[in-house]
């Protein structure tokens, strides 16, 4: 146990060393699992052929004056606190022009699509969109806008799947996809960018309260 301990911790301070000796204005893939970009720096906590270092973001991101992070269908796979501590360490990651590209499922179509009839079937979908695939915790468009302002991001725009206004954040995402409705897209992507942000009262209180319940406070 302890030489298992040891080696971790070394690991994890022998990777952070070296991503903080990288160069400044690199593009971070967070969570990349099998998928490699090609000029980006691809970061998991497994050890994947794709990942150029072994990096789990709960002990923070060793990363300072990035030009771009992308992290597709991710954050959901994090409970509540240590995805906000994860945006918050994104925004000290990034150069003062850097942006956060995000893409994680839409809790709005999700109930939307999932939970029409109320009926047995529904339930079972329902609490597969919830916590199938490793999923700790769904957004919906005002939490995440919300809660991406309360850590630092001045600008919070949302974008068509796979679409930018810049060139080095189009044609990223790769996850499978599900039809979107009319109103709602099936995931959400979004950009975050500039410093700044702002509190918001009820993203604070309904947190509070949320993480009061799972005794996490």
């Amino acid at each position: 146990m302890f030489l298992r301990h040891w080696w971790r911790t070394a690991r994890k301070n022998w990777s952070a060393y070296r991503c903080r000796r990288l160069p400044p204005g690199g593009k971070l893939h967070v969570g990349c699992g099998p998928i490699h970009l090609d000029g980006w720096i691809n970061i998991d906590n497994r050890r994947y052929e794709a990942a150029d270092y072994i990096i789990d973001v709960r002990d923070g991101l060793p990363f300072r004056d990035l030009r771009f992070i992308f992290a597709e269908h991710f954050i959901e796979h994090l409970p509540y606190w240590e995805c906000e501590r994860f945006l918050r360490d994104c925004r000290s990651a990034l150069d003062a022009d850097g942006i956060l590209r995000l893409s994680t499922p839409n809790l709005d179509w999700v109930v939307a699509t999932q939970y029409n009839a109320r009926d047995i079937r529904d339930c079972f979908l329902l609490n597969a969109s919830f916590k199938g695939w490793g999923h700790q915790f769904l957004f919906n468009s005002a939490t995440l806008s919300a809660l991406l302002r309360r850590v630092g991001f001045a600008r919070v725009e949302f974008c068509a799947y796979r679409e930018s206004a810049h060139t080095e954040l189009r044609g990223l995402e790769r996850h499978e996809r599900s039809p979107d409705t009319l109103q709602l897209p099936h995931v959400l992507v979004i950009e975050a960018s500039g410093f700044g942000g702002e509190a918001d009262d009820a993203l604070d209180t309904s947190a509070k309260e949320f993480l009061q319940t799972l005794g996490a406070e």
